[in-house]
């Protein structure tokens, strides 16, 4: 039985480990948040499924993109950016019929813009999408000790959001790039109380 949320916003599993209330409840949130959540991507594939699973879940809930994840992996080819780079009208009916995935139109557009910029940033100065998005990784992560602590955007998500619409890239705004940075590592805003503060090792 879990001990209901005090100050900070953490609960005490079953198993006597502390996590936030949005991980407490949902045994998918849970193992996503035990498992994946904050630990980092490096990797240019990763990198571009995090960016659009991201941009499909504006305005949606987590839970809901998690649960169609391996259904927009299929139906994305493994986020692989030179195949998604080239899909046509054919492939964004395909996807608009799709029932496994959000069918949003302008969602759709974005993966497949977003994987087209991914495939030209690799011959640009800055480098990859990876070795972009890294680069902006504070000087300092969050210590947040209780749920309301921790930011929304930061400087660095704003900077991001700047360099990859100057690249190309649409559903890219601060809000959801620090939703991106914390999900792959480049901040950590694990409740200090958590199980999982400093696991990913970047901090």
């Amino acid at each position: 039985m879990s001990t209901p949320a005090d100050d900070s916003g953490l609960v005490i599993g079953p198993d006597g480990l502390a996590r936030p209330v949005w991980a407490s409840v949902d045994p998918l949130l849970q193992t996503y948040y035990d498992t994946e959540w904050g630990m980092p991507v490096r990797d240019e594939q990763g990198l571009f499924e995090r960016l659009s699973l991201e941009a499909f879940q504006s305005g949606l809930s987590w839970a809901t993109i998690l649960r169609k994840r391996e259904a927009f992996r299929e139906a994305f080819a493994g986020f692989d950016a030179d195949t998604v780079a080239a899909f046509d009208d054919a492939d964004r009916c395909r996807l608009m019929a799709d029932a496994g995935i959000v069918r949003n139109r302008a969602k759709i557009d974005a993966a497949i813009t977003n994987a087209r910029a991914t495939v030209e940033l690799r011959d640009h100065a800055e480098g990859d999408l990876a070795r972009l998005i890294w680069s902006f990784r504070p000087e300092r992560t969050p210590e947040p000790a209780t749920l309301t602590d921790v930011p929304t955007q930061s400087p660095e998500s704003l900077a991001l959001a700047k360099a990859l619409k100057r690249h190309g890239f649409t559903f890219v705004g601060p809000t959801t790039m620090y939703a991106l940075m914390e999900a792959v590592g480049i901040v950590d805003t694990h409740l200090l109380g958590s199980h999982r503060r400093g696991s990913s090792e970047v901090w």
